[in-house]
């Protein structure tokens, strides 16, 4: 059988149609997909996004008993009882003003600060709360569309107003946080005064942190206050473990150091020491007559007495000095 034989074209020859148009066949393929994948990407971007449902499922819609899990803590409330404790953390200031300046009493300032503990503490969940309203503020200052609410405004300078006529009333009976410290101490240890200085510097470099991280652009922006608030845990009773741990702590700690967070890393309290060197009234000793015997120095927990005089800035309006006083027992009697 003899061999097939194929007749190749030659050069110079035409090639058959079909071998011809497969190139051109193949690049227009290729155009219309290419224009194809452009112009559905182009009509995809183009296409306004719409939800399809405008509210989320509700309990009822998804039945079986589901309960929605609270995304917020504390829930929020009406705008009449946030109005509601702003005027009664004003009223518990001017109570602990004239506890502390005029009736010059620790009992009466230890009923104050139970009561102050279980409501701005327990009950009201660490809300309402100046110390954490310094980022609001902060961010109110420096981004141009941000907005807090009036009561925000208020809970912040509130104290502040205080402390500039009569002292730290805040700290005195009305500061949850530095309440729960107080109750704890029960014997108290002296801070030696320069390890006490360079501690008290701490709430300085945690204000500007706080601060610093406030402002930052929304995608970085932190609310360092807010979330290693130490005491928040215990108040509402949950938490992360390691803050609540951190909480207890420092109770622990407040047991023999007089209020240590709120004299090294509160950062509210450096903003209420300045104000409180402006203060025509506050805690005075013996008034009408110095004895100098030096009982008041050693029953202040803070080091807020310095050559048998009471210093502004550093005063927590604990009146523990009155209650030491042989003159302010007499008096009482």
């Amino acid at each position: 059988m003899s061999p097939v034989s194929v007749a190749l074209p030659q050069s110079g020859t035409e090639a058959p149609r079909g071998l011809k148009s497969a190139p051109r066949f193949l690049l227009g393929l290729s155009l219309v997909l290419l224009l194809t994948v452009f112009c559905g990407g182009a009509f995809a971007q183009a296409i306004q996004y719409e939800r399809p449902v405008d509210t989320a499922p509700q309990e009822k819609d998804i039945g079986g008993g589901y309960k929605v899990p609270p995304v917020q803590k504390p829930l929020p409330r009406s705008a009449w009882l946030e109005i509601f404790n702003v005027v009664l953390m004003a009223a518990a200031m001017g109570a602990s003003t004239w506890i502390v300046v005029t009736k010059r009493s620790r009992r009466w300032l230890i009923g104050l600060t139970v009561a102050t503990v279980a409501y701005f503490g327990f009950y009201r969940e660490g809300c309402v709360c100046p110390i954490g309203s310094i980022q609001n503020v902060a961010v109110a200052l420096v981004v141009p569309d941000a907005r807090i609410p009036i009561v925000v405004i208020a809970t912040f300078f509130l104290p502040l107003l205080f402390a500039v006529f009569a002292g730290r009333a805040f700290c005195g009976g009305v500061c949850p946080l530095g309440g729960i410290q107080e109750l704890v101490l029960i014997k108290p240890v002296t801070v030696p005064r320069k390890l006490d200085n360079v501690l008290g510097l701490l709430k300085y470099v945690y204000l500007g942190l706080a601060i610093w991280f406030a402002v930052q652009p929304l995608a970085q922006r932190d609310f360092l206050i807010c979330r290693f608030d130490p005491f928040v845990g215990i108040f509402r009773r949950t938490g992360f473990a390691y803050m609540i741990a951190t909480g207890v702590g420092f109770l622990l700690l407040g047991m023999f150091v007089g209020r240590p967070y709120c004299r090294y890393l509160c950062p509210y309290g450096g903003l209420l020491a300045w104000c409180s060197r402006l203060a025509g009234r506050g805690v005075t000793i013996t008034p009408d007559k110095e004895l100098d015997c030096g009982l008041c120095t050693n029953a202040c927990p803070y080091g807020a007495i310095d050559k048998m005089r009471a210093v502004r800035k550093d005063c927590l309006y604990c009146a523990r000095c009155y209650a030491a006083c042989p003159r302010d027992r007499e008096a009482r009697k």
